[in-house]
């Protein structure tokens, strides 16, 4: 009961935190850096459910990034739509596609499937590298510059920015929860450690991880979304850009899939680590942050294949087995 207070009161004072850090923050670099540590958490969430809970290692998810700031982009510059609503509609625009798109893989197991859903990412950037009346082709386009318009996702400050991609990774850890927490995360575990075993005592495999698919792309949509706002720019180059789905399984690994926290603390030290690095080192000794990626993915895989939360869930229990048991109260 004690542990579950103090986790309750950690998360409260984190919450606070995280909500008063623009008004402490007077840098924007640094700023920045949190904005990039939010999405991509957020990004990292959104493939933990597939490639966490239910160990389809899936190195294809940049292909409903891609689609969901597509569909936003096009709906805002064409017909003048706010990239609010466009970005649901790329969320359901990526969930629909990976209806289809799931048949195909699924039929796959292990290396195959993970190089089946790479291979439909490369697809889908090479088909948008083709269409230049529909989507610009290589050239990609600017997104209009409105100023302060809050209701198109612009903003002049920041700030606000921090809090949509704080807002988005906010509904990856409630929805994940959820999910952690209901017969569908008890399948997917089944599935994920032996699926024909699964399938043996009455798991609808193929419709569990359709499902779980589904809501993966869903939200990493609606990820592109955010994030071609925020850079005002897009092309098959930046939307379906492989190192996002790197990225996303990286910060999962690294912070420990199947977790609701290991993709945030897996993003908090990947992320800050190439930032500094990359600011400090980055002119001087060109792709440091790079060697670092790869030193400390290593080290986690070597020494502790279940990331840091499987660190930490070790010493939370050895600290359990330490304290000393309650003695018995007097009749």
């Amino acid at each position: 009961m004690k542990g579950k207070s103090f986790a309750a009161l950690a998360l409260c004072l984190g919450a606070v935190l995280l909500l008063a850090l623009p008004l402490l923050l007077k840098s924007t670099f640094v700023l920045d850096i949190f904005i990039r540590i939010l999405l991509f958490a957020f990004i990292g969430t959104a493939w933990n459910l597939m490639g966490g809970y239910a160990k389809q290692l899936s190195l294809g998810h940049v292909a409903y990034f891609g689609l969901g700031a597509y569909t936003s982009t096009i709906l805002q510059v064409d017909f003048d739509i706010s990239p609010w609503i466009g970005m649901v509609a790329g969320g359901i625009v990526a969930a629909l596609a990976s209806l289809p798109i799931g048949w195909l893989c699924f039929r796959l197991r292990g290396p195959y499937f993970t190089i089946a859903t790479i291979a439909t990412a490369q697809v889908l950037m090479l088909v948008f590298l083709k269409f230049r009346d529909f989507a610009w082709g290589a050239e990609g386009t600017t997104i209009p510059n409105l100023g302060n318009a809050p209701l198109m996702m612009q903003f002049e400050a920041k700030s606000a920015y921090y809090y949509v991609a704080l807002g988005l990774l906010a509904l990856g850890l409630a929805i994940t929860f959820l999910i952690e927490r209901s017969f569908i995360g008890y399948y997917l575990v089944a599935i994920g450690e032996n699926e024909d075993a699964a399938e043996a005592i009455g798991v609808d495999a193929p419709r569990m991880k359709r499902d779980i698919y589904m809501i993966s792309a869903f939200l990493t949509a609606l990820a592109g979304t955010f994030y071609i706002q925020y850079i005002y720019f897009i092309d098959p180059a930046t939307a379906f850009n492989f190192s996002i789905s790197i990225e996303a399984a990286l910060v999962s690994i690294v912070g420990g899939i199947g977790t609701l926290w290991g993709p945030v603390i897996g993003t908090v030290l990947l992320e800050t680590t190439s930032a500094l690095l990359q600011s400090w080192l980055g002119s001087r000794i060109g792709g440091i942050q790079l060697t670092v990626y790869s030193l400390i993915l290593m080290a986690v895989i070597l020494w502790r294949p279940t990331g840091i939360m499987g660190f930490l869930s070790e010493l939370h229990a050895k600290h359990l087995r330490a304290e000393p048991a309650p003695k018995p109260e007097a009749a």
